[in-house]
Order: C-alpha cells, then sequence, then structure tokens
C-alpha cells in the first residue's frame, strides 16, 4: 500500500507549509503593527520636539512655536512645563484640564514620567530650565509602567522562542493527526479496493466513515463489473461451443460431398464439362474445409483451449521446411518461392510449438498467392535481432534481454494500401464482431498468424514490402536457457 503513505506525507507537507506560512505572515504582521506603533512622530518624538520649541520671553514668560502648538492641538493634547527650581506649573497649554494640579513634588514626577497624571497617559521630555510634560487622551495610548527584564531571561530568549515553536508546531501536528486518523482509516481501505479492481477480484468494503458514499460507489462498480465479467465469459463460452458444434457437424456432409466430387471428376464416363464441374465442386469444398479448420483453431487460440507443446526449435529450418512443403505441391508457374535467408545464419534458436509455427509460415507464404492471382515472387527470409525496432509486443510477453527472431515473408505483388496496413496492424489479437460487415478483415489467415504469435510471446507486423508488394514479419523471442 504505497498510496496511504504517500498521502499521509502529502498531508503532513501540507501541514508544515502551511504552520511556516502561517508563522511567517504573523511575524510580519507583527512588525507592521509595530512599526505602525513607532513612527517618527511618535509620543516620545512629539514630547522632545515640544521642549525644544518652548522658548523664555524676555519678560519671565514662555512661548510655544506656532507649528509646535498645531501639533498638539491637532492630536488633542494638552502640555505643562515645570521649572526645575520652583517644581511648579510655569506654563501650559489652554486645552489643560483643570484637574492637572499645577505644583509636584519629586515623587510625582517619578511618576508622571513613568506612566500616567490623573489616569492621562503622560510623556515627558527634557526643556531649558525644567521638564515639558504632554499629556494625552485618556483612551489614546495604554503604557507599561514596569519595563524591567532579567537580564538571563533576555540571554535565553531566542532558545525559549526555538523551544516554543517546536512545541507548538508538535502539538499542531498531534491535532492535525488525530483529527485526520479518522479519514485516514476510511482512505486505506477505499485506496486497496481501488487498486483490486482491475484486478477482476471481487470487492467489498465496509460502508461506514467519512468516506461511506465512495466505499458504496466502488462496492457497487465491483457488483457491475463481476456482473460484467460474467456475461462474457457466459458468451465467449456459448461462442466457442456453437463455432466446435458447427465445425464438428459440418465435417461430416463436408467428407460425402468431397468424396463424390472427387469420383465425379475421375469418372471416365461423364463429359469433360461434368468432370470439370465436378472438380470446381472438390475445390471449393477444400476450401469450405479449410475454412472451418481456420476457424475452429482461431477460436481454440484465442480461448486458450489450444495446448502448446513448446520445445526448442531452430527458426531457420522451419521456415525452410514450410518452403519446401509448398515446393513440393508443385504450385502453378506463375507464384514463385524464393530462399532469401543470409548463408551465415544457421541456427535461431526458438520455444515454440512445431506444427503452429509451421501453420503460420504456410498461412503467410498461401496468403501472398491468394491475394496476386495473376502472379508474384514470394520471399521467406529469417533474420536475428538484439533488440526491438519495429512497434511490437502488444501481449507484453517479451523477456528484458532476449533477442527478436524474425521469420519475414514478402512478396512484390499488387502489396495493400497504407491506410488497410495500419488498420490490420492495429487490429486487436483476438476475434472481434462488429456490423461493419463491407470492411471485414483480410481473412482468418493473418489473424491466425497473429493469435500463434500472441500464444509464443511475439507478433506480427505487416508493412510495405522492399518488392514492391506486402511484407509481413512474424516475430518471436529467442530461446533463452533457463
Amino acid at each position: 500500500m504505497k498510496s496511504v503513505p504517500k498521502l499521509i506525507r502529502r498531508f503532513l507537507a501540507i501541514l508544515l507549509l502551511s504552520t511556516i506560512l502561517l508563522f511567517i505572515l504573523n511575524i510580519i504582521v507583527l512588525a507592521t503593527l509595530s512599526l505602525s506603533q513607532t513612527p517618527a512622530a511618535s509620543p516620545w518624538t512629539t514630547a522632545r520636539e515640544t521642549g525644544d520649541a518652548l522658548t523664555k520671553t524676555a519678560a519671565g514668560g514662555y512661548v510655544l512655536a506656532e507649528d509646535a502648538a498645531e501639533t498638539l492641538k491637532s492630536e488633542h493634547v494638552w502640555a505643562i512645563f515645570i521649572d526645575n527650581t520652583t517644581h511648579r506649573v510655569a506654563w501650559h497649554t489652554e486645552n489643560l484640564p483643570p484637574e492637572i494640579p499645577m505644583e509636584y513634588t519629586l515623587a510625582d514626577t517619578a511618576s508622571l514620567t513613568r506612566g500616567y497624571l490623573m489616569d492621562y497617559p503622560t510623556f515627558p521630555a527634557e526643556a531649558s530650565e525644567g521638564l515639558v510634560v504632554l499629556g494625552y487622551p485618556k483612551d489614546r495610548y495604554w503604557k507599561h509602567m514596569y519595563p524591567n527584564w532579567d537580564y538571563h531571561f533576555i540571554a535565553d530568549l531566542p532558545k525559549y522562542a526555538l523551544n516554543t515553536l517546536l512545541i507548538n508546531a508538535l502539538l499542531i501536528f498531534l491535532i492535525y493527526f488525530i483529527a485526520n486518523l479518522r479519514l485516514l482509516r476510511s482512505v486505506s481501505p477505499i485506496t486497496e479496493g481501488i487498486q483490486t479492481l482491475p484486478t477482476r477480484k471481487p470487492v467489498h468494503i465496509k460502508e461506514k466513515g467519512l468516506l461511506s458514499e465512495l466505499a458504496a460507489s466502488i462496492n457497487q462498480t465491483s457488483e457491475i463489473l463481476k456482473s460484467q465479467n460474467y456475461q462474457l465469459r457466459k458468451k465467449d463460452s456459448a461462442r466457442a461451443n456453437w463455432i466446435a458444434g458447427v465445425s464438428h457437424d459440418i465435417r461430416t456432409p463436408l467428407s460425402m460431398v468431397m468424396g463424390y466430387a472427387g469420383q465425379l471428376a475421375e469418372d471416365p464416363f461423364l463429359t469433360e464439362d461434368a468432370r470439370w464441374k465436378a472438380s470446381v465442386i472438390l475445390r471449393q469444398s477444400e476450401r469450405i474445409r479449410n475454412l472451418v479448420n481456420d476457424l475452429n483453431l482461431a477460436s481454440r487460440l484465442e480461448y486458450d483451449m489450444q495446448p502448446l507443446h513448446r520445445i526448442r526449435e531452430n527458426a531457420v529450418a522451419l521456415a525452410r521446411q514450410s518452403v519446401v512443403n509448398f515446393m513440393n505441391m508443385e504450385i502453378d508457374g506463375i507464384h514463385a518461392i524464393e530462399w532469401k535467408t543470409s548463408p551465415e545464419i544457421t541456427d535461431c534458436p526458438v520455444s515454440v510449438d512445431k506444427d503452429l509455427i509451421l501453420r503460420a509460415v504456410t498461412n503467410l507464404i498461401q496468403n501472398c498467392i491468394n491475394h496476386n492471382p495473376d502472379g508474384c515472387t514470394v520471399y521467406v527470409s529469417v533474420t536475428m535481432r538484439s533488440e526491438p525496432n519495429a512497434p511490437m509486443y502488444r501481449t507484453g510477453a517479451m523477456q528484458n534481454g532476449s533477442g527478436i527472431v524474425c521469420l519475414r515473408v514478402e512478396d512484390d505483388g499488387a502489396g495493400m494500401p497504407p491506410e488497410m496496413i495500419r488498420k490490420l496492424n492495429a487490429a486487436p489479437h483476438y476475434m472481434m464482431c462488429d456490423s461493419n460487415v463491407k470492411e471485414q478483415r483480410h481473412g482468418l489467415g493473418l489473424q491466425i498468424v497473429r493469435q500463434i504469435a500472441g500464444s509464443h510471446g511475439g507478433d506480427m507486423i505487416m508493412r510495405q514490402s522492399g518488392y514492391g508488394g506486402l511484407c509481413v514479419d512474424l516475430l518471436l523471442p529467442t530461446y533463452m536457457e533457463t
């Protein structure tokens, strides 16, 4: 179950990333707020500027510069000046609250310097011969009156901050993990169920938890697939049985037809025309018999009913035997067969069923003859490759590192349009029934060749021949010692 740990890692990565981003965002917001509370015109700066702007007149009084007075007025701030000698208020603004005392002791001065005066937050600043005190509205500032910290605490503050951050991260992780534990428990069986569906095995997941609806959908899908697989097996079995039954039922009457047609074709008491017609019936009956045999073999190969007796064989010898069999048949003179295998290639080991491979090569040669009634030359060759260089192996049965034996049959006849070749190469290796009767396949001969190749872990590839006709490669994996 590689997907569940991956899902957990994804959750943890999202959690960690979210925590880091939130921490950075909080730092930025805190810094922004801190800077907004300590601008250049802070209360302490305003108090210092007010002390500098307060000057003594020739008559012994005090006057505040106009710009400084406007600043205090705009912020609703009152101000007083306490003389160093008398400890009395020697000057104040017009908006001074009546409850503000006019004389101060050293204790009063220390108190207002540190915090508040009559609940007004105060900010003192040094002035010539005295102290300027600014008083802001009561709801304007909050002041910390005892700003003293232990030195060792300040020195160890980074360590405390790091430990606090780690503890907070651990707590967040635990909370997150516990909160999603039920979800993770629900995800695991659902993941297993989804991975099991392609194997066609029955799947049943308990429909509970946060993902109960998804579990119910997977169970329904499993039931649908189970029903579809049963119906497909039922149809396939019925089709295979029907083909086998029809093939068996046709053989007996067909044998009688062929026997009587053969006798009539050789009867000297019949006219020449009658004997010719009897020979035509015989040839067509043989063609029907071959088609029935091909259909039966294709059905057995498709449903794995054809036993494979695989042993080590020499592909060169098999291909040569097929060619010799055709030559011994004394085919008409318009269809020649040439052996194009290099003399240096004498042994191409393959693990195959000899009879099936002979049948495949025979079908390929016969296909060249059948589709070139005006005559052609058929070229047969065997080669070996170390690596595949063609779009093949749709069966996926090739072993890594194995070589390839190519049994090639090509001709210089009429060939085939590229679009038809493309369609035949893209066709599946199994029999397929559809309603397109106008564009039926190229016959069972090539279909059987492809099925034989697929049953041996290889494939069949068609292309244009260098001689101008059609080229078909029967590709098989080389024999590997166990």
